[in-house]
């Protein structure tokens, strides 16, 4: 007898139904065999931390909490919003004059990205705390003349605390400005040429239309950034801004304990990372919402539903 088959490929209503095929996965025993040694190492390198006697972790316990350790913290948190409340701001005006027609306003902002840009942070960090060699006094009046608005002491000005704002802000805004001026550029220029038609103005446009869609482009390595900034804080420990860096290094030059010191500032640092990393995921999940990156899980979600799917499969196989 001969089983005859629709167009579709299957056997037509009331004829025999075919065998149901058992998909067996690929086994990826690289992948296991991989993962397998990766914990071992990493189990093997806490271990060996832990048990290391150089480490003192006695120590570490009693600086981890003090109050000199949070002290160092304020200045680094206000630091960082501050630094990069600046140079976000000032970052995006440079990139509207970068994208102007003006040749002037995109000659100023390409000179100052060219500058800051091209110079380490740590030779600015130095020039703005030592700005009073430079100039004594700092003055505002009417150039040329002998008429003065304002004048104070450089030094009086210039604090360590705003030197650092400064050398961090100004570095930040040549960096901003790149990321804000790709993000805008990524946006179809039909955006900008359907509003004006609608009669809306340039700047309105801007607000409205043009860097709400381009925050899908922006967002992710300005939260990149933002950590970044956090760690570039320890470097104005140069001019003793008195951040978290800074007074760990003022514990270990009268204790001498330098690797506890240095764990403690690490434990700290890799704890505001954490914590920062959680508003950047969620930011990229709702600017991307609508595309394929808005639906990126994170990695505990990935690890987590990894591991149910392996418990799915097993109890599926059991139950079989």
């Amino acid at each position: 007898m001969t089983v005859t088959k629709d167009a579709l490929g299957a056997p037509p209503a009331g004829g025999p139904r075919a065998p149901e095929l058992d998909v067996v996965p690929v086994r990826n025993y690289g992948r296991w065999t991989a993962a397998v040694i990766s914990v071992l190492a990493l189990v093997g390198l806490i271990g060996s931390l832990a048990k290391n006697d150089n480490l003192h972790w006695d120590v570490v316990g009693d600086y981890l909490f003090a109050d000199l350790i949070f002290d160092g913290l304020g200045t680094t948190l206000w630091l960082t919003a501050a630094a990069m409340a600046l140079g976000l701001g000032l970052g995006t005006l440079l990139a509207v004059m970068r994208l102007s027609s003006s040749p002037v306003l995109y000659g100023i902002a390409t000179a100052f990205v060219w500058v800051f840009r091209g110079t380490p942070l740590l030779v600015q960090i130095i020039f703005w705390g030592y700005a009073g060699a430079l100039y004594k006094f700092v003055k505002i009046g009417v150039p040329f003349t002998d008429i003065t608005f304002f004048q104070t002491e450089t030094n009086t000005l210039l604090t360590p605390a705003v030197a650092a704002l400064l050398a961090l802000g100004l570095n930040e805004a040549a960096y901003a400005s790149e990321i804000v001026r790709a993000g805008i550029q990524s946006v179809d220029p039909g955006q900008t040429e359907a509003a004006h038609s609608l009669g809306m103005r340039p700047a309105l446009t801007m607000r409205r239309i043009v860097l709400p869609q381009a925050m899908r482009v922006i967002i992710p390595p300005m939260g990149n950034e933002t950590i970044n900034m956090l760690k570039m804080t320890a470097l104005v420990s140069v001019i003793s801004a008195h951040d978290l860096m800074s007074n760990i290094q003022d514990v270990y030059a009268q204790n001498y304990q330098v690797i506890p010191m240095l764990v403690v500032a690490s434990l700290w640092y890799l704890a505001l990372v954490s914590v920062l990393s959680v508003p950047q995921a969620w930011l990229e999940r709702r600017y991307g919402r609508g595309t394929a990156r808005g639906a990126h899980a994170s990695p505990l979600q990935r690890m987590f539903g990894g591991t149910a799917r392996l418990v799915g499969k097993k109890n599926k196989e059991d139950g079989r």
